[in-house]
C-alpha cells in the first residue's frame, strides 16, 4: 500500500453514517494509539444529535473518552484533505477524489445494540485501525 504524499503527517477520515458509533470509535481509537502522529477526522453522511452513548461506554471501558465528540457532516473539504477514508457502511454518499487512499471496513453499527455487541465492534475497530496505522506510521509499535 501507498504512503501519504500529501502531508507530512498522514490524515483518516473515518465516515458512517450517523457519526455516532464506528467511526467515533474508530477516532477515538486512532487518536488513542497514533498520538500525534496521525491528523484523526470523522464525519457523517446524515450526522445523529449526539454519539451513541453506548459507544462512548465501551469506548471508556477501554479508558478513551469520547464524551466530547459530536456527529459532523461529510463534506468534501474534509475528504479532500485526508489521505485515507475509512468507509464504515455509508454507502455512495463519499466523494471518490484521485489520488486518495480508501478503505471500507464491514462492520455491525453499534445503533440500537446491547454493551455486549457494541464492545466486539469496539474491538474489531481496534484491530483495523491496529492495522491501518502500521501502514500508515510504521515506526509507531501496536499490537492488534
Amino acid at each position: 500500500m501507498s504512503t501519504p504524499t500529501r502531508h507530512t503527517t498522514p490524515s483518516v477520515l473515518f465516515v458512517c453514517v450517523h457519526n455516532a458509533g464506528r467511526s467515533q470509535m474508530a477516532a477515538g481509537w486512532l487518536r488513542h494509539l497514533a498520538g500525534n502522529t496521525v491528523e484523526v477526522r470523522s464525519a457523517g453522511s446524515a450526522p445523529a444529535d449526539r454519539v451513541n452513548p453506548v459507544a462512548v461506554e465501551a469506548m471508556r471501558e477501554v479508558g478513551i473518552d469520547i464524551t466530547a465528540e459530536q456527529p459532523k457532516l461529510l463534506d468534501r473539504d474534509a475528504a479532500e484533505a485526508s489521505d485515507v477514508i475509512v468507509t464504515m457502511g455509508c454507502g455512495d454518499t463519499c466523494p471518490v477524489l484521485p489520488g486518495t487512499r480508501y478503505e471500507d471496513w464491514k462492520l455491525t453499527d453499534p445503533a440500537g445494540q446491547p454493551l455486549s455487541v457494541v464492545r466486539e465492534v469496539r474491538d474489531e475497530i481496534r484491530q483495523h485501525v491496529a492495522r491501518l496505522l502500521a501502514d500508515l506510521a510504521p515506526d509507531t509499535s501496536v499490537d492488534a
